[in-house]
């Protein structure tokens, strides 16, 4: 796949991705969390509603880093430097952009960046 091929694709597929997360944001605002979270007088539904809050909240914010790093990924395309190696400089394949689009390190490097966080017990 030639490159400006290539760049024209994941900026689509980065682009739809995003659409989807914003719309997702919309249709669900951080405010209908909270609006359930009335007393309710047994325990168990108390308890229930308050995990699925936390839940809610937690795939909220998991979301906005996303949009984040979508948004980043796209300025890289912009100013050229999208699928490379933030660590070593090298391309970063296609399967592994495909796999994950965000991504800012190669497979070699996100390898050894694991080994380190398992040697540190991270």
């Amino acid at each position: 796949m030639p490159a400006s091929r290539n760049k024209k694709y994941f900026e689509k597929l980065l682009n739809e991705h995003l659409q989807t997360l914003l719309k997702k944001d919309l249709e669900q605002p951080m405010s209908t969390f909270v609006e359930g979270s009335g007393q309710s007088p047994d325990f168990t539904d108390q308890a229930t509603l308050e995990a699925d809050m936390d839940l809610n909240i937690h795939m909220k914010e998991r979301d906005s880093k996303l949009i984040a790093k979508i948004k980043d990924a796209l300025e890289r395309i912009k100013d050229g430097t999208y699928g490379f190696c933030e660590e070593c400089g090298e391309k970063i394949s296609d399967q592994r952009l495909n796999a994950r689009p965000v991504t800012t390190v190669c497979l070699a490097c996100k390898k050894k960046q694991e080994t380190q966080e398992r040697l540190r017990g991270l």
